[in-house]
């Protein structure tokens, strides 16, 4: 005969399922804050607002974004997210300086194993990365630039978007494969970034194609390589790293969407549809597009595998490159 201790912990045990399985059944029933670890008017800024504009009729509540920057490739908004509930309301849209890049480099001081604090919801889109110079430099092409590089040491400066950003660390692979060395200028994000190197305060700059095309339509940069498998539609005139002789500079530009390790499964099903949905609108693809951006929407398990992938490569780069934690 069970006891009325035991019968009592079972009817709470059983509450307690209950209320967990109707919270999920009822997701979401108040507004989404989707985080996106980097400021205003950058690559991540602009096209997660592109994508998140269908969510809100999609799941039948408001999505709020909230940009939280703050450096180390994005990682203060990630530990935003990963210290929040996981109940699928505060979620993370992020390239892959949080959880890829910047983990590579200095995970102790982050503060967090991105396989242990998030769970993965779905890629979103991929965009190639281009290589661009300052128009005073005088180089076309990868081979210009290395030449240059190497007959006037200590003069050639490159912007990046950040320590530990997924450029910082082309920046450090392109210095190994090339035997060349530059001052890298971190700034807070893609914009500032831009406007040194438009202000000719540095040389060379690797950006998502997406933020660099208005500036190198207008004359304003000169683009030298394209660091994607394939060379770029709206510039086809410009090789590919590889053409070029570098392949394992092929590395895009991406964005993705986690959440909090615990969110349950439903939870992270729903948001999956819910973003394949709004990545199939032919506006939102067309808008995209414009942006040179390539819908890569997929399943959470190919999204990890492909962020695991990379954090690899760049922890190799990060040790031969003997890069040190800041």
């Amino acid at each position: 005969m069970w006891s009325k201790g035991l019968f009592a912990a079972l009817l709470a045990i059983g509450w307690v399922a209950s209320d967990a399985s109707a919270q999920t059944s009822n997701y979401p029933d108040k507004p989404i804050r989707v985080v996106i670890p980097f400021p205003p008017g950058g690559p991540t800024d602009g096209m997660a607002r592109i994508v998140v504009e269908r969510l809100s009729d999609l799941l039948g509540q408001a999505t709020v974004i909230d940009n939280r920057g703050g450096g180390a490739g994005g990682s203060v908004g990630a530990r935003f997210v990963a210290d929040a509930a996981p109940d699928g309301y505060t979620i993370l849209l992020t390239p892959g300086g949080s959880i890829a890049t910047g983990p590579a480099i200095h995970q102790e001081k982050l503060g967090y194993d991105p396989d242990k604090v998030f769970t993965p919801v779905t890629q979103l889109i991929e965009t190639p990365m281009v290589m661009s110079v300052h128009p005073s430099l005088p180089v076309k092409t990868m081979a210009d630039l290395v030449k240059y590089m190497k007959a006037n040491p200590g003069k050639v400066s490159w912007g990046l978007q950040g320590f530990g950003t997924g450029a910082h660390l082309m920046a450090e692979l392109f210095k190994l494969e090339t035997g060349t060395d530059a001052a890298l200028v971190p700034y807070r994000g893609t914009g500032p970034m831009l406007n040194a190197i438009l202000a000719g305060e540095v040389h060379v700059v690797i950006d998502p194609a997406t933020t660099s095309l208005a500036h190198i339509e207008a004359g304003k940069l000169r683009p030298i390589a394209i660091a994607g498998s394939g060379r770029f539609d709206k510039m086809p005139e410009v090789e590919t790293t590889a053409e070029q002789g570098y392949p394992k500079m092929v590395r895009p530009f991406w964005l993705g969407v986690v959440a909090p390790m615990g969110t349950p499964k439903p939870i992270i099903d729903k948001l999956n549809s819910a973003f394949r949905e709004a990545l199939a609108f032919p506006e939102t693809r067309k808008r995209l597009a414009f942006l040179g951006a390539e819908v890569k929407v997929g399943t959470p398990e190919a999204f990890w595998k492909m962020v695991t992938e990379e954090r690899s490569v760049y922890s190799g780069v990060v040790k031969a490159a003997g890069i040190k934690v800041q």
